[in-house]
């Protein structure tokens, strides 16, 4: 069967949805696909595209699962190919640069392209928009150097391109037309209470502004000119207050239009050329441009049916333009008639203004189905009430129940897994219903989370579903006969959090009281180094005492990390990345002297490799003569605290980073906790040091510093949070100590803080009144936690190579001090690494 020819014109996160729909369908054999993608790259998260502010590169907003998707799966992908024209007649698509494709079926995915007024003075340098990567290039470039931003536009896109001029630490204004942010999308009482919240990071909002033109002033600055005699002047101008669809080449070649623009598409998403089919923002369904990435994934499915002539093809017919999403760190969610525009519906709503949270529902007429709602400040309800109103479940007589909080904590809908039907859509950016998901975990036998979420993709979106998700899995295990339970191991019938406050409550210090007490049998390898944890970060004792060490793992019972060939690294503490010229030195020789291959570490450290375990201790001694410590490289607790220059050397710094730096290092090192934490100090905005993917982390701001926390690099690299602004340094170390003490409290075992917060009942919201307000009223008592452990430190290093028993430890053999014969090297660049067992058995063989 010949393979029809596809083109697609345009590759944004619809046009790269086609793409992956045909390769999961195995189509690719049936459609050779041609992609033209206008951008010098293939397709990227646009959702996600302030994040490159923050430090993600191009090829980490990627959509791509490897560089070589395309290639692989047969796809001609064509970068910066700009079409220029379509004719219908010869099905042919001709580039700007002259080339020409033929099709058989047509996709036109071309998107939308920013709204900018026509006002006077908008082409001027300095007036930018907010869209592409290239777009972003722009912004930084103009913004370098300078003090002033502003957007014009307070909806959705708007405000998130005000998070990225305010993330590069320009003075930050928005101004709307409107008479509120979000005119579109939430109600006064909404809007007012996000203004507030978006006002308190420093965002200066003026709303019913009229803009009238854009003068040029002296020194490459700009003015805007207000309907109402006001000005504002300004560096920058970006302008987000809107998007069009991109129909001009469908236009010319005579497709027809929707009334409001866009192409004229059925439910088939096929244009009035039968030839041609529209997905995305381009596409005019209904007379309907969804500017949305979750319907125009549905019709890039559609499509793919159509085109590919499916037994039973799918059809769209319409979408549900409910959104959540985080804008300047605020949660805000959006669901159906959020506006209570339907005859004869009922309004509830619920304000506090002092947690700066609102949530309104929207009933139907006979009160008994959710039509609509909002929610501004805390999202953690959004997920249920999607599905409410998805499903039109009946709901309950007293719904203010539902958005009030109750006795001991939040709101809570409490909707169970056996409320919905099969046929109830759990994944809206997927199109994942309850039955797809229910059908995965019995066919795969699956009992952890991240499977069900990789199988059936639910969840992958904006993630609001996830926690049904769960709730799914554990109610089929249950239904099946399977235990549900976060105990830590068969020995105690108890989760790593409980355990941790046993310990707390009962003064406990050893694995076998604890064992004795509210365990059996004897333990084993996971509980025995959790609950080592456990004790060290309550009581702070050397991790290799007596009474700990034979808890330990290999790492911490060596107090170094082994490698593949049996040695161990060596990594000492440079807090916040000082180091002296004699340390550097004393690095130096003792690497000549033990034969250790040397490398910088992505947290501003030398780690020494090759250290036999019978040389650690001569090591440790040489390193402790100049003033280095232990690294703690090998445990899970503080690695470092990396830092930029700050105001000692940096013209662009505001705050002394690398003081700060140095005092967050030496107050953590050595704390000890569920899984290994990392942190950061920034001296600007420009983030140099990176805080914002760490476990904790420090951006110096004119009035302060900015706390985030929860952030993560790695496997999963998640952003990190905002927990306060405008700190003072005093601030920052009290809500610190306050965090990582409640983290490690709570957290279960070998869970990174990104994680704990990402399953945290309530989020950055609960997380900020616990540790900032004191809600539950513990924060004296982590506070006096931190301080014993400060006051206790001790050198795990030091503390080995002066006593003798432990020292003891460290040989290879009991009855010779002889090395590990089996411990074999061969150069490698300058240096020299461990052989791999071909080279081994040839110097060995030569050796013979």
């Amino acid at each position: 069967m010949a393979q029809q020819r596809v083109v697609v014109v345009g590759n944004g996160m619809v046009g790269h949805r086609f793409v992956a729909e045909v390769v999961e369908q195995g189509l690719a054999q049936r459609l050779h696909l041609t992609v033209l993608g206008e951008e010098p790259r293939p397709a990227y998260d646009r959702v996600h595209l302030s994040e490159w502010f923050g430090g993600r590169s191009a090829d980490d907003l990627s959509l791509l699962p490897s560089r070589d998707f395309y290639a692989a799966n047969g796809v001609d992908f064509r970068a910066g190919a700009k079409v220029a024209a379509i004719d219908r007649t010869a099905r042919t698509v001709t580039c700007a640069d002259g080339s020409v494709v033929v099709y058989d079926q047509l996709v036109l995915a071309t998107g939308s392209r920013p709204f900018v007024p026509p006002l006077p003075g908008a082409d001027l340098p300095g007036c930018l928009v907010y869209r592409t990567i290239e777009d972003l290039e722009a912004i930084k470039a103009r913004a370098s150097g300078r003090r002033i931003g502003v957007v014009v536009g307070g909806g959705l896109l708007g405000l998130e391109a005000a998070n990225a001029i305010r993330q590069m630490g320009l003075e930050t204004h928005v101004v709307e037309f409107a008479p509120r942010l979000m005119a579109v999308q939430i109600d006064d009482g909404g809007s007012a209470i996000l203004r507030r919240k978006v006002e308190a990071l420093g965002v200066r909002v003026h709303t019913s502004k009229n803009t009238q033109k854009i003068e040029a002033l002296d020194g490459d600055r700009l003015a805007m000119r207000f309907a109402d005699g006001a000005s504002l002047e300004t560096d920058l101008v970006l302008f987000s207050a809107g998007v069009r669809p991109r129909d001009e080449l469908a236009k010319q070649s005579g497709l027809a239009m929707g009334t409001r623009g866009g192409i004229a598409v059925d439910d088939a998403c096929r244009t009035s050329d039968p030839a041609v089919f529209a997905i995305g923002e381009c596409a005019a369904h209904k007379d309907r441009c969804y500017g949305l990435v979750a319907p125009g994934y549905r019709m890039a499915e559609v499509a793919v049916d159509h085109i590919a002539a499916a037994s039973a093809p799918r059809t769209f017919t319409g979408a549900d333009l409910s959104t959540k999403l985080k804008l300047l760190g605020v949660d805000v969610g959006s669901i159906g008639d959020a506006q209570g525009q339907t005859p004869g519906s009922h309004t509830v709503a619920f304000t506090d203004s002092v947690s700066e949270v609102y949530r309104r529902l929207v009933l139907s007429p006979d009160r008994k189905h959710l039509i609509g709602a909002i929610l501004v400040g805390d999202g953690s309800l959004y997920g249920q009430l999607l599905t409410l109103f998805q499903n039109r479940i009946v709901l309950p007589e007293k719904v203010e129940g539902m958005i009030t909080p109750q006795t001991g904590g939040g709101a809570k809908i409490g909707l169970k897994p056996s409320d919905l039907p099969d046929t109830a859509q759990i994944c809206s950016c997927n199109n994942v219903s309850k039955g797809a998901i229910v059908g995965a975990i019995r066919d795969h036998k699956y009992t952890l989370v991240g499977d069900v979420i990789s199988c059936t993709k639910a969840g992958t979106g904006c993630g609001s579903c996830k926690t049904l998700v769960k709730d799914l899995l554990h109610a089929e295990l249950k239904a099946a006969g399977v235990e549900v339970t976060n105990h830590v191991c068969e020995h105690f019938k108890h989760s790593r959090q409980e355990l941790y406050h046993l310990v707390r409550v009962h003064k406990i210090t050893t694995f076998g009281e604890l064992i004795a007490r509210h365990g059996s049998g004897t333990g084993c390898d996971i509980c025995k180094p959790a609950v080592a944890s456990i004790l060290a970060s309550a009581w702070n004792e050397p991790v290799i005492g007596r009474k700990h060490a034979h808890l330990q793992d290999t790492n911490d019972r060596f107090l170094a990390n082994l490698q593949r060939d049996g040695t161990y690294s060596v990594v000492p503490r440079c807090p916040g990345g000082e180091i002296t010229p004699d340390q550097l030195i004393a690095l130096g020789q003792v690497a000549k002297k033990y034969r250790l291959y040397s490398k910088i570490t992505g947290g501003q450290r030398v780690d020494l490799f090759g250290a036999r375990v019978e040389q650690l201790p001569a090591i440790w001694e040489e390193l402790i003569a100049v003033g280095f410590e232990s690294g703690h490289a090998y445990g899970k607790s503080l690695r470092t605290v990396k830092s930029c220059v700050g105001t000692d050397w940096c013209r662009y710094g505001v705050q002394d980073s690398v003081g700060l730096a140095v005092k967050m290092e030496h107050r953590y090192k050595g704390l000890r906790s569920p899984h290994k934490l990392k942190s950061a100090c920034s001296g600007c905005a420009r983030e140099c040091a990176e805080a914002q993917g760490k476990d904790f982390g420090v951006i110096a701001t004119e009035k302060g510093y900015n706390l985030y926390v929860c952030g993560n690099g790695g496997m999963k690299p998640q952003h990190g949070v905002l927990l306060a602004g405008d700190i003072s340094e005093e601030q920052v170390l009290r809500y610190t100590d306050r965090f990582l003490m409640f983290y490690i409290r709570t957290a279960d075992r070998l869970e990174r803080t990104a994680s704990w917060f990402n399953k945290l009942e309530g989020g950055i919201e609960y997380l900020r009144k616990v540790v900032i307000e004191d809600s539950l009223g513990i924060c004296a008592e982590l506070e006096a936690e931190m301080a014993h452990v400060v006051a206790t430190y001790q050198d795990e290093w030091a503390t080995a190579v002066k006593d003798p028993e432990m020292r003891k430890r460290f040989r290879t053999f009991i009855n010779t001090d002889a090395p590990d014969p089996s411990i074999v090297m061969v150069p490698s660049r300058s240096q020299h690494r461990p052989a791999f067992w071909e080279e081994k058995e040839r110097q060995l063989e030569t050796v013979r």
